[in-house]
């Protein structure tokens, strides 16, 4: 167990020198993985092209998006700040698509007009939207895309289900024939059919789902040039997950596309949305020990992080689990989830120093506590939560308790180290509060 010994895609050296520079908590990201990712999901099978956007909600750090972006992979924003966000990174209008329950008015919406001449592709998902929007696409001669509630959704848990009766999101088909009839009667141009039922869900309905789009397409949209399937491809964050074979899925996609082109001779581009399957993988927190606790005979054993649901809140939403590494102040690998031979029987409760007794690491579905095998460390040793490159920084309740937003390092293809985000200071968090 020496300092060089791997944490997945970090070494024992990388956490050492990235604690002694940047302090603790810290998000740290692994350039590296995250292009290899990207390449991966571009040579998905694709029967007559594909685009690929990515859900800038898992992540909206710059750098992150600037790295994204240069591997030829465009935006999914979830609001105009996302869409701000995005331009600021340099991202052009033209690479980027709004899917957003919100409406935008005032300056944002005049912006948004802005924005949509430069190529911007706005996805409609209500009919508000559409009314709202109508007179400026009619007379610019712009194209939209509409987003479909296609009556069946999966995910993980039952709040990262978006394509069922349960959902909100998009134009559900039992009120479809409201929305075009506007669209036929302003000679409205639909470029694209858009739906996304859910993240990290089954395979399987995710493969359904297709034939069902096209069946959609067909029926409804007889001028649109593009499907977007969404993003939700499972990701395999612990080693007991498998991941979905995005290879397998583009072979299938591949031939249901082709099958349509032959009974329509309509050839549609696909177009998917990852967010989690990209970045997810390529994150960590870094946290230290900084207390331990016991509640007695029959209770728990606590580690007490200095990072906790401020930082990752996903154990607290949704029951996830997040892969455990416990690295020694010298550098030593103590125990990992990935690697049986330091591995370790203890069951430890992992918690946060937050004032809420859901500050949790280690929890199941139903918030209970959920103890997890690991090594047993000492105040002082470092704890690298990992699976954190998405919704987690973009996901975390920074303020509560008066906690500050943690500092975010780049390693990267060379192994340098780069800060790409300053920790923010209680200043900072407090700045925009006024007195009496």
């Amino acid at each position: 167990m020496n300092a060089n010994m791997q944490v997945r895609s970090l070494s024992t050296q990388n956490i050492i020198d990235l604690i002694e520079k940047y302090g603790t908590p810290l998000y740290v990201y692994d350039e590296k993985l995250l292009r290899a990712k990207c390449r991966a999901v571009l040579a998905i099978p694709s029967a007559f092209g594909l685009y690929v956007g990515y859900a800038m909600k898992a992540n909206s750090s710059r750098a992150l998006l600037e790295i994204i972006a240069s591997e030829n992979i465009g935006i999914d924003a979830s609001s105009f700040n996302e869409v701000q966000r995005a331009i600021a990174a340099n991202i052009k209008a033209q690479r980027i698509m709004l899917t957003t329950q919100d409406i935008p008015m005032g300056d944002d919406r005049k912006e948004l007009e802005c924005l949509m001449k430069e190529g911007l592709l706005y996805n409609v998902c209500s009919q508000q939207q559409l009314e709202l929007i109508a007179d400026f696409v009619q007379k610019e001669k712009l194209p939209i895309s509409v987003r479909v509630n296609p009556g069946i959704g999966t995910g993980e848990s039952v709040t990262r289900n978006t394509g069922d009766d349960y959902s909100s999101f998009g134009n559900h088909l039992g009120n479809i024939e409201n929305l075009l009839a506007i669209v036929r009667e302003r000679k409205i141009v639909v470029k694209q059919v858009h739906c996304h039922i859910g993240s990290g869900g089954d395979p399987q309905v995710w493969r359904a789902n297709i034939e069902r789009m096209l069946e959609i397409t067909e029926r409804y949209f007889p001028e649109a040039k593009w499907v977007n399937l969404g993003g939700g491809f499972k990701e395999a964050r612990m080693p007991d997950e498998s991941a979905a074979d995005i290879n397998e899925l583009g072979i299938y996609a591949k031939q249901q596309f082709e099958a349509f082109a032959a009974r329509t001779g309509r050839q549609l581009t696909m177009v998917v949305e990852p967010g989690t399957f990209l970045i997810a993988n390529a994150g960590y927190v870094v946290a230290v020990v900084i207390d331990k606790k016991t509640t007695g005979q029959n209770g728990f054993e606590f580690l007490i992080l200095d990072a906790g649901m401020e930082t990752i809140t996903r154990p607290l939403l949704y029951g996830s689990r997040h892969p455990f590494y416990v690295v020694s102040r010298d550098g030593c690998l103590l125990s990992s989830e990935f690697d049986p031979q330091v591995s370790s029987n203890n069951k430890l409760v992992v918690a946060g120093r937050c004032c809420e007794s859901g500050d949790s690491q280690t929890l199941d579905a139903q918030g209970h506590i959920a103890p997890r095998a690991m090594a047993n460390p000492n105040i002082g040793d470092y704890v690298i939560i990992g699976g954190a490159g998405a919704y987690c920084s973009s996901m975390s309740l920074v303020g509560y308790n008066s906690y500050t937003q943690a500092a975010e390092v780049l390693v990267r293809e060379d192994g340098s180290l780069q800060l790409i985000r300053k920790r923010q200071t209680l200043l900072q968090l407090c700045q925009n509060e006024l007195p009496l």
